[in-house]
């Protein structure tokens, strides 16, 4: 089992794109990148912790590739939009790749070059690739937040 971490906005959504690739064997949503210890989402709302909001996947490296994961990271999201998905404005929506290992740091950079290059996108990528720091996760009724409630879409 490996693990990624990915920041692109509302975390309900994101979360719910990696639960439906098949080799993800659990995520989690959570809070990372910011200073305060064990933050709750009031915290991490209100803009001033640091953190984003994220998602913590589990997979099986032998049934999914972390580069099928960057696939779908890419693809949820609007990588272009500096600290804002859809509605959804502040640092804790922006894009950013914390990466568990080096060659988690080198095709996250590699993915991202890629698409920049590939004229897909009007603007220049904003995604931050980071190493991982600690991750914390959010309460508990934010966990599968759209199969709990009924579906749904954050943004895209």
């Amino acid at each position: 089992m490996a693990k990624a971490t990915f920041g692109a906005g509302c975390f309900w959504g994101v979360e719910a794109a990696f639960r439906r690739v098949p080799g993800v064997t659990a995520t989690a949503v959570g809070y990372a990148g910011g200073w305060l210890e064990n933050p709750s989402y009031r915290d991490v709302c209100s803009d001033r912790t640091g953190h984003a909001e994220v998602v913590e996947v589990d997979y099986d490296p032998a049934r999914v590739s972390y580069e099928q994961l960057l696939d779908v990271f890419w693809d949820c999201h609007d990588p272009t939009t500096p600290n804002r998905q859809g509605p959804d404005v502040g640092t804790q929506y922006r894009s950013v790749i914390f990466y568990h290992t080096p060659e988690q740091q080198s095709a996250a950079s590699a993915s991202k070059e890629r698409l920049q290059a590939s004229g897909r996108l009007r603007r220049p990528i904003v995604t931050a690739i980071q190493p991982a720091p600690t991750f914390w996760r959010a309460e508990e009724y934010h966990q599968q937040y759209f199969e709990k409630n009924g579906g749904g879409t954050c943004h895209l």
